[in-house]
């Protein structure tokens, strides 16, 4: 996605002038990285959470210029040969038909069969459901997603999995609707910092796998890679009221940041030199104009497992980040490998832990 965002001044974030502070341990810091008497290390109140509600109550009355509804033309591909047995299978050239030429990050149909958008369910047929985030399949009946995006214990969800083009409805490979039975948001998430950022969501019944509906793999509680890796979405193309909703499942390739590179390039941002990346987080990105937005909140970032050819874990899931797809400011996202225990627990839990094996064994 083409991104813009804010007009970020980095040097915001510095001790202005001489210190002349009554307090040897106080320093002068911009007014707004001062909270109740302490500088604030952790971001709150100042990162861009990667969820909106959108202009539309209409999941499919998405904001879109002509030009998002691609207009490149659609090839048709022999039956698709079923991929391999086991999870985080891409399917680089689509299923049942390719576009060609395409220019935009679109994704290929059925590219990512894990991808899961998750809706707020109104509970009337007449009333469309409302659009909160993307989320990842990691089991025929289990989503992650952003805790962020499904705080709200008063509202119910649903999930859809099969989705691509939100306008035109794809008849030979249908999406799937599933109602949430339960959401278990980690015990220890903090809306404030969006600290442990991710939520279990279980569904009534389980989805069926099929050609273009499966599921993403699970990290190991240690993990690290050096390549590229993809986060996909729907949600804007630039932060702020000129951003615009994608119609077509776009796809970025990213690169991982370590984190202590990451902690330092955002403490060049308005979030000032004091900033502290908590560890539940990662980050990836930090390339002009290629970056997760606002309505991404939720969806994973998934990395190549190595030595296996178009195969996945799931890595990160879009938490936030200093407007979209600045050069040099990466976007933060939860970081799967240290929720691994926690994940397999709530596997437990819900008796599913022998149900099928979505790890990776490494």
């Amino acid at each position: 996605m083409e991104l813009l965002a804010l007009d970020l001044q980095p040097h915001l974030g510095e001790p202005t002038g001489e210190n002349n502070c009554p307090n040897e341990n106080s320093n002068c810091v911009p007014y707004y990285l001062c909270s109740n008497g302490s500088i604030n290390t952790n971001g709150e109140g100042l990162i861009d959470i990667r969820k909106d509600e959108g202009p539309c109550t209409d999941y499919m009355q998405i904001c879109c210029e002509k030009k998002d509804q691609t207009s490149q033309p659609l090839t048709t591909t022999p039956p698709p040969v079923p991929p391999p047995k086991g999870c985080g299978y891409r399917r680089p050239n689509g299923v049942g038909f390719k576009i060609t030429g395409a220019k935009n990050n679109e994704s290929q149909f059925g590219e990512f069969p894990w991808m899961a958008a998750v809706f707020r369910d109104i509970g009337f047929p007449s009333i469309p459901d409302e659009y909160r985030c993307g989320g990842a399949l990691i089991h025929p009946q289990v989503v992650i997603t952003a805790a962020h995006c499904v705080s709200n214990k008063n509202i119910s969800f649903k999930i859809r999995v099969g989705e691509w083009d939100s306008v035109r409805p794809n008849v030979l490979y249908p999406y799937q609707n599933k109602k949430v039975y339960s959401v278990k948001i980690h015990p220890q998430y903090y809306s404030g910092a969006l600290y442990n950022d991710i939520a279990f969501l279980y569904l009534e019944s389980p989805v069926t796998i099929n050609e273009h509906v499966d599921v993403i793999c699970l990290p190991p509680q240690e993990v690290v890679t050096d390549e590229r890796c993809y986060s996909t979405g729907w949600g804007k193309d630039q932060f702020g009221k000129e951003g615009v909703y994608q119609v077509i499942l776009k796809k970025i390739d990213l690169p991982l940041v370590p984190k202590d590179v990451c902690q330092e390039k955002l403490r060049q941002t308005r979030l000032g030199k004091d900033f502290e990346l908590h560890r539940s987080f990662m980050c990836a990105g930090g390339e002009k104009g290629k970056d997760t937005c606002k309505g991404d909140g939720g969806s994973p970032l998934v990395c190549p497992i190595k030595g296996e050819e178009d195969r996945y874990y799931h890595a990160g899931i879009v938490a936030w980040g200093i407007g979209c797809g600045e050069n040099d400011i990466p976007g933060v996202y939860t970081d799967v490998a240290m929720f691994r225990e926690w994940i397999d627990e709530q596997m437990k839990f819900n008796g599913l832990d022998n149900e099928i094996d979505t790890s990776i064994l490494m």
